[in-house]
């Protein structure tokens, strides 16, 4: 087929009230975007061939903030020679519908954590591969937590939460880390948290025993997430409403949820949703481990071993440790338990981690200008209100660009 610039008409935008209508040139790269109700300013050139929606959502890809892994790799266990490794998942989760992914380190030795953040900095700095997710930095989960909150976190490894032992840590390669889960009572002083944000880290608050006045303190000290709300915190009480509580009353925070059912029931997250205003403040995550895209089975992790059984990881004692969810499926989930709209859903996933990392989409149509088709998910609401996405570019009508 010929290429030929494109008109997408009958399209929604999570975030825009209209319906609109959207304009890819010759080689599939998105010139603008616009409501249908707007009068053309243009002649349509020639050859122009104009694909109808019928109502569908269309998005950017999902942002994961929060995987831990995948196909049988932790990665706190990334090494040097594992380039086509970490390849290899770069390639799956951009087939489950994620653009880019902050790769995260659970609780490990310095030795180890040093080693990794090596590994994948050195990984970062080379071309992205066509049809592959992008790594947008690290996240290091961990080793500064609350001994009794660290969930499946080892024990051993926890640190005090000091600006030398951070620096250990991260030696020269703090501007490839992009996220640091912190408990921010183990540093009352607060100068840890100042120290990563003069370095450009956003300071996410977990793994915490953090009162709502600690919690407070945090945030006016600069930290501006939390890591999977509800877990490895204390339980949002009446008259104790910890970080919880001080996160949902403080509009310059966001919080990652996890849509499996299991980390938090629906019912909470319904709570959690409209507390914090949908998507503008809350953000999905997958939490997803090593053996994301393996089947069900038992795992190494670390020294230890996890049993995933649809989907839920655990360790031997019961501990939850963690999913094998894909991002976009806890996107399904939502609307599969009616929690939210589709469009909120969707938002969730792709729009609400970019804020999450400080990416302004007040017009949320700007995100898409100059971009390739391959770039953009097509959702569709079926009449039994099962949710379900594919890739633009996998509609043959569409002009493809060779090298996206």
């Amino acid at each position: 087929m010929t290429a030929a610039p494109t008109l997408l008409t009958n399209i929604r935008v999570p975030g825009c009230a209209e319906v609109q209508r959207l304009w890819l040139d010759a080689a599939g790269i998105v010139q603008s975007i616009e409501p249908m109700s707007q009068t053309f300013d243009r002649l349509p050139p020639p050859q122009l061939r104009m694909i109808d929606l019928q109502g569908d959502w269309l998005s950017l890809g999902g942002v994961d903030l929060q995987i831990n892994g995948a196909l049988g790799l932790a990665f706190p266990d990334v090494q040097a020679n594992d380039r086509d490794r970490l390849v290899a998942i770069c390639r799956l989760l951009w087939e489950q519908g994620v653009d880019a992914f902050t790769p995260t380190l659970v609780t490990s030795s310095i030795a180890q954590l040093r080693q990794a953040i090596e590994a994948i900095a050195d990984f970062m700095a080379q071309p992205l591969q066509p049809r592959h997710a992008k790594v947008l930095g690290l996240h290091l989960e961990g080793p500064c937590l609350a001994e009794s909150k660290r969930g499946a976190h080892p024990q051993e490894y926890l640190q005090p939460l000091t600006v030398e032992v951070l620096s250990e840590i991260c030696g020269d390669r703090l501007a490839q880390i992009r996220i640091v889960t912190l408990a921010p009572e183990l540093d009352p002083t607060g100068e840890a948290i100042a120290w990563l944000r003069q370095q450009g880290v956003i300071v996410s608050l977990g793994h915490t025993q953090a009162t709502a006045e600690q919690a407070q303190a945090a945030f006016e000290q600069g930290a501006t997430m939390v890591t999977h709300a509800f877990n490895a915190m204390p339980p949002l009480h009446h008259r104790q409403p910890g970080l919880l509580g001080a996160a949902l009353t403080t509009d310059t925070v966001a919080a990652g949820v996890i849509a499996d059912g299991q980390h938090i029931d629906p019912i909470m997250l319904k709570l959690l949703l409209r507390a914090g205003e949908g998507d503008r403040r809350l953000f999905l995550v997958s939490d997803a481990l090593a053996p994301l895209g393996l089947p069900d089975g038992r795992y190494p992790w670390d020294e230890r071993q996890i049993t995933v059984t649809d989907g839920t990881c655990r360790l031997d004692d019961g501990t939850l440790a963690g999913t094998t969810l894909q991002l976009l499926a806890g996107v399904q989930n939502l609307v599969r338990w009616q929690i939210c709209t589709p469009e909120t859903a969707i938002a969730l996933a792709t729009l609400a981690p970019l804020r999450a990392l400080g990416v302004d989409w007040s017009d949320p149509r700007l995100l898409y200008l100059s971009r390739p088709v391959c770039q953009l998910l097509r959702w569709h609401q079926a009449e039994t209100g099962e949710l379900t996405w594919q890739r633009l570019c996998e509609n043959d009508e569409l002009p493809t660009p060779a090298s996206i």
